[in-house]
């Protein structure tokens, strides 16, 4: 009897254990009995990865870490076992990567050229291992969740750092005048349009009086044109008619430029902002004049032209005195 209950213990323990190893393989997906080629990855650094996890290609395991060693130049190699009759890309390198929140690790088979590569970071570590030149496949490490997580909170640190500051900066009192301050602005501007508008309704109505001005002086120089008209005809020399045509023409160029500056005003009304411009250099030239400085304030300033003029108008009152007194002196009229 207590021989038999030892077989019993003996074989229960036996199954225990083929079931244990049987779950393990079947959770580890291995496949027993099967070989494969031997493949040498090169990293700079593996994270997570350990010996006997997983190669996966395109979501599906194709095979194993079977070994994972130092190498020259601050290289890690790593040793990949393929299972047969796996089609591999045309040009294979690994990423190394979390593949669970529970730090299982993994070795993902991409195509370089295939499957592009968005991260920086692991196309530099790629490009460096594949100037390396051997057969070795480049590799590249991503970082886990932890590493993530830490750089994540440092962010957050510098976000919050950032915000106090500001907020130490942008206080109640400093909104208060800031949004005054804009409100004066605001003010002002207005004023400013205000002005530019009246300024631009008192340029339209010089360019209208300027224009009636033009009428009034066209019909007075065709009335001028008729008048002498008759002298040409009596002396028969043609320079009166040539004067006077050259007069009506000036007179009709006179209300092309007023109409020309009608033009003018109406585009004025349509660019108050280059009117604003206008007339602060207006001001500044008006500030000259009166500070006497520059040409033309010191020309305005000084009396040597007043004094000029009047000696020139005297002598002008003259010169007319004398054409009355002796017409005959400056002009010749002979009628045969």
């Amino acid at each position: 009897m207590k021989r038999r209950d030892d077989v019993v213990v003996g074989a229960t323990v036996l199954a225990a254990l083929v079931a244990i190893v049987a779950g393990a393989v079947w959770l580890s997906e291995s496949q027993l009995g099967q070989g494969g080629d031997v493949h040498v990855a090169r990293f700079r650094s593996v994270g997570g990865l350990g010996v006997g996890d997983p190669v996966v290609l395109r979501g599906v395991r194709v095979g194993r870490v079977k070994e994972i060693r130092l190498a020259q130049g601050n290289w890690v190699e790593t040793e990949l076992q393929v299972y047969e009759g796996v089609a591999l890309p045309a040009r294979p390198a690994i990423i190394a990567a979390s593949a669970s929140l529970f730090g299982e690790w993994q070795a993902g088979v991409i195509g370089l050229g295939v499957q592009p590569v968005d991260d920086p970071i692991v196309q530099r570590d790629l490009e460096e291992a594949m100037a390396e030149g051997d057969d070795a496949w480049p590799g590249a490490t991503l970082p886990d969740i932890g590493q993530l997580t830490a750089q994540a909170g440092r962010i957050a640190t510098d976000i919050a750092n950032v915000s106090s500051r500001f907020q130490t900066v942008f206080d109640s009192q400093a909104v208060v005048d800031l949004q005054r301050s804009i409100r004066d602005f605001g003010r002002v501007s207005d004023r400013l349009t205000q002005f530019t508008q009246q300024q631009t309704e008192i340029l339209g109505d010089v360019g209208g009086n300027l224009r009636q001005g033009s009428d009034v002086l066209a019909d007075a120089a065709r009335s001028l044109s008729a008048s002498l008209a008759r002298v040409d005809s009596a002396t028969n020399q043609g320079q009166l008619a040539t004067i006077l045509t050259n007069t009506e023409l000036a007179s009709e160029q006179i209300g092309a430029a007023a109409r020309d500056f009608a033009a003018l005003v109406g585009a004025a009304r349509e660019n108050q902002a280059s009117l604003v411009r206008i007339m602060e250099g207006a001001d500044s030239v008006m500030t000259r004049l009166r500070d006497r400085t520059g040409t033309l304030g010191r020309l305005v300033g000084d009396t040597t032209l007043y004094v000029e003029t009047t000696r020139t108008v005297a002598q002008l009152r003259q010169l007319l005195e004398d054409i009355q007194a002796n017409p005959r002196k400056y002009f010749r009229f002979s009628v045969f």
